[in-house]
C-alpha cells in the first residue's frame, strides 16, 4: 500500500511545484514506484516533466469527472518508475462542474484506489487555495507535506494552513497528518532566511526537515528545461538538497 502525500500551502510561490517534482523523482530514482499527481489548474508540474500539456487529451479533470480513470490518463516521464497524472487549464473548471456531486470531496480518493496497490508513493501538487481540488487532495491523503519559503509572511501563511489542515482533519479525513514542514528559497547570506527559519522552529510544534532547499539558479532553470533538477544538473545544491530530503521522507523524519 502506498503513502499517499499532499504537497501543499495556500500561499503562492512558495516551492509547491518544484518541491513535488523533484521529491518525486529523488524518490523514482531511489528505486521507489512513484506517481505524482497535478492537480493544480496551471499544470505545472506537467509541463515540469517536459510534457505538453495543452495537447493532452485526456487529464485529471477527465478523472474527477467520471469520464476516465486514473490509469487511463497516466504518462511515463523521463525519470524511470515516475509517472504523472497531467493537468491543464481545463480542470478549473472541475470546481464548478463538481458542485452538485454528491461526495465531491472524495472523488480523488476514490479514484487512487487501484493506484494505491501498485505505488510506494503517490505525490499530490495542491493549487495554491483552498479550492475543491485541495479539499479533495487533503481526503485522499494520508499526509501532508508543507513547504514554506524563507520570507516574512511565511508564519501568517503557515497558521492559516494549519487551521485548513484541522477542519479537514475534523470533518473529513480523521487519518491526515503533518508529514512535515520543508524550508524553501533559502539564502544563507541573508538574516532574514535564518530568522525564519527560527520563528518557524520555535512557534510550530510540527517535524521540520533538516534538509532546507538553497535559493539556486539551476534549481529555477530545471522547469523551463522540462527536467527535475537531478537530471538536468545532477550536482548541483538543488539536487543534493532534493536527495536529502527523500531520504528523509523515506525515513520518516
Amino acid at each position: 500500500m502506498s503513502r499517499v502525500i499532499a504537497v501543499a500551502n495556500q500561499k503562492g510561490g512558495v516551492g509547491k511545484t518544484t518541491t513535488n517534482i523533484n521529491l518525486s523523482a529523488c524518490l523514482a530514482q531511489k528505486g521507489r514506484n512513484v506517481l505524482t499527481i497535478d492537480c493544480d489548474p496551471q499544470g505545472n508540474t506537467t509541463s515540469g516533466f517536459g510534457l505538453d500539456k495543452n495537447s493532452i487529451e485526456k487529464t485529471v479533470y477527465n478523472v474527477l469527472l467520471g469520464e476516465a480513470s486514473l490509469s487511463d490518463v497516466l504518462l511515463e516521464t523521463a525519470v524511470p518508475g515516475l509517472m504523472v497524472a497531467p493537468a491543464n487549464i481545463n480542470l478549473a473548471g472541475a470546481e464548478i462542474e463538481l458542485i452538485e456531486r454528491e461526495n465531491r470531496e472524495f472523488l480523488l480518493r476514490e479514484a487512487l484506489k487501484t493506484e494505491r496497490e501498485r505505488r510506494d508513493f503517490i505525490l499530490i501538487d495542491c493549487p495554491p487555495s483552498l479550492s475543491m481540488l485541495t479539499v479533495n487532495a487533503l481526503c485522499a491523503a494520508d499526509s501532508v507535506l508543507v513547504p514554506i519559503q524563507c520570507e516574512y509572511f511565511a508564519l501568517e501563511g503557515l497558521s492559516q494552513l494549519m487551521h485548513t489542515l484541522s477542519l479537514v482533519q475534523k470533518k473529513l479525513n480523521p487519518e491526515l497528518k503533518i508529514e512535515g514542514i520543508v524550508f524553501t528559497m533559502y539564502d544563507a547570506r541573508t538574516n532574514l532566511s535564518m530568522q525564519v527559519v527560527e520563528e518557524v522552529k520555535n512557534h510550530v510544534g510540527q517535524e521540520i526537515y533538516r534538509s532546507i532547499i538553497p535559493r539556486n539558479v539551476r534549481l529555477s532553470e530545471a522547469p523551463s528545461h522540462g527536467m527535475p533538477i537531478t537530471l538536468y544538473d545532477d550536482k548541483s545544491k538543488g539536487a543534493e538538497s532534493y536527495r536529502l530530503l527523500a531520504e528523509a521522507v523515506l525515513n520518516g523524519k
